[in-house]
C-alpha cells in the first residue's frame, strides 16, 4: 500500500470525525437540506471508496477503474444536491473542506519533514481539485435537468385546457408564445378536442404581451391544426395595440374569428351550437324553485 494512503486509512476515524465538524459547523451549508445521519452516510460511504482507490498510490488520474466508484458516488451526491436545492458553493465546498480535513492528518504524521509534507499536500489537492470539478460540472447537469422539468410543468400550467361546456374548449395563453410553446399548445389542445368531442376551441390571447409576426404565425398553425381536427377555431384578447400591430405587419387573419373578449368568443361559440344564456332574476328564481 502507498505511503500516504496507509497513513490515511490508518487514521480514517479521525478524518471522518474532523470532516463531519467542518461540515455541520460550515454556516454556508445548508443544514436543513439534508439530515446529519445521511450527511453521515454520505461522507463515509465516500471516503472508505476514496481510501480503497488510492490504495496503490493514484492520485492523478481519477479516470482509471480504480476511481470508478469514487466517480459513481460523487456524481449520484451531487446531482442529489442539485435536487435538493443547494448551491454549486455549497457542493463544492463539500468536496473541499475533504481536502482540508485530509492535509490535515498528513501535517500531523509529517509536520517534522517539510519536504515530505509539501509532496504528499500536493497530491491531495491535486486529486481533489480534480473531483471538484467532477461534482460541479455533475451538478451543473443536475440543475439543467431540474431547470427543464420546472419548464415543462410550468408550460403545463400556462397552457390548460378548460371545458367551458358541451363542445366548447377554451385555452387562455399566458407569456410568450414560441415554437416550443406552441408545439404544448396544440399537442394540449388537439388531445382535448379529441377527448371530449369538442367542435369550438377558443384561443385566448389576453395574457400575451405582445404578438409579432412570429407569434401571429404560431397561432395561425395552432388554428390550422384544430381545423384539421375537425373544430372550429376563435381567437379572443384582441387588445387596440394587438389589431394595430397585426395591421401593421400585413397579417392575414380574416379567415379567423376573432374577438377582443373571452365573453364575445364564448357568445358567438353558444350561437354556433345554437345554445341560449338567460339571466333570471332572482324573484323568478324563486318562483321555480
Amino acid at each position: 500500500m502507498n505511503n500516504t494512503a496507509q497513513v490515511l486509512q490508518e487514521n480514517k476515524q479521525q478524518i471522518l470525525g474532523n470532516w463531519m465538524k467542518m461540515q455541520l459547523d460550515d454556516t454556508i451549508q445548508h443544514n436543513d437540506l439534508i439530515s446529519r445521519e445521511e450527511l453521515q452516510r454520505q461522507s463515509e460511504e465516500l471516503l472508505d471508496a476514496l481510501l480503497q482507490a488510492t490504495k496503490k498510490g493514484n492520485f492523478d488520474n481519477i479516470s482509471t477503474d480504480e476511481y470508478a466508484q469514487v466517480n459513481d458516488i460523487l456524481n449520484d451526491i451531487s446531482i442529489m444536491r442539485a435536487r435538493q436545492g443547494f448551491s454549486p458553493r455549497e457542493t463544492n465546498r463539500y468536496v473541499l473542506s475533504l481536502k482540508q480535513t485530509l492535509c490535515d492528518v498528513l501535517e500531523q504524521e509529517h509536520g517534522a519533514v517539510p519536504e515530505v509534507l509539501y509532496k504528499e499536500v500536493l497530491q491531495i489537492n491535486r486529486l481533489l481539485d480534480n473531483l471538484s470539478i467532477v461534482a460541479f460540472e455533475t451538478y451543473i447537469k443536475g440543475r439543467e435537468e431540474v431547470i427543464l422539468r420546472q419548464s415543462d410543468e410550468i408550460n403545463e400550467i400556462s397552457t390548460p385546457v378548460i371545458r367551458v361546456w358541451n363542445g366548447i374548449l377554451a385555452l387562455p395563453i399566458i407569456g410568450t408564445l414560441d415554437s416550443s410553446r406552441t408545439q404544448t399548445v396544440m399537442e394540449n389542445l388537439l388531445q382535448e378536442i379529441v377527448d371530449t368531442g369538442s367542435s369550438i376551441a377558443i384561443l385566448d390571447i389576453s395574457g400575451v404581451p405582445t404578438v409579432d409576426s412570429m407569434v401571429a404565425q404560431h397561432l395561425i398553425k395552432t388554428v390550422s391544426a384544430t381545423r384539421l381536427m375537425g373544430a372550429e377555431c376563435i381567437i379572443s384578447g384582441i387588445r387596440p395595440e394587438i389589431a394595430q400591430t397585426i395591421v401593421h405587419l400585413g397579417i392575414d387573419l380574416s379567415n379567423i374569428v376573432t374577438k377582443a373578449t373571452l365573453a364575445s368568443a364564448l357568445q358567438v361559440a353558444f350561437a354556433r351550437l345554437n345554445l341560449q344564456v338567460r339571466c333570471v332574476d332572482k324573484m323568478a328564481a324563486s318562483i321555480l324553485k
